[in-house]
């Protein structure tokens, strides 16, 4: 909500304390700074991540702990993001 947002914005879990009803409307806000920062979010709240993901069209990204092994989700090897629409993701 700043006047000058910093070029980053860690958010660590912003849904603790909140009632569910307000997850929308942070979900909200949380975009509208998207598009003045780059924003990086920690959340356990699948009902947050639906509203960012029906708030913006940045693509989320699940990081995945599998066989004692973490991964983010769409992320190559390579360390490049599959591309989604061209039908790349095999997951």
């Amino acid at each position: 909500m700043g006047y000058r947002l910093p070029p980053f914005i860690a958010l660590n879990e912003p849904e603790t304390s909140l009632h569910p009803s307000l997850l929308a409307p942070l979900a909200r806000l949380i975009a509208k700074a998207s598009r003045r920062a780059d924003i990086w979010i920690v959340t356990h709240s699948e009902q947050l991540i639906e509203a960012l993901r029906s708030e913006s069209s940045v693509p989320l990204r699940r990081v995945i702990k599998s066989k004692g092994a973490t991964t983010i989700e769409g992320l190559t090897l390579g360390g490049e993001y599959r591309d989604e629409e061209s039908g790349d993701d095999d997951s």
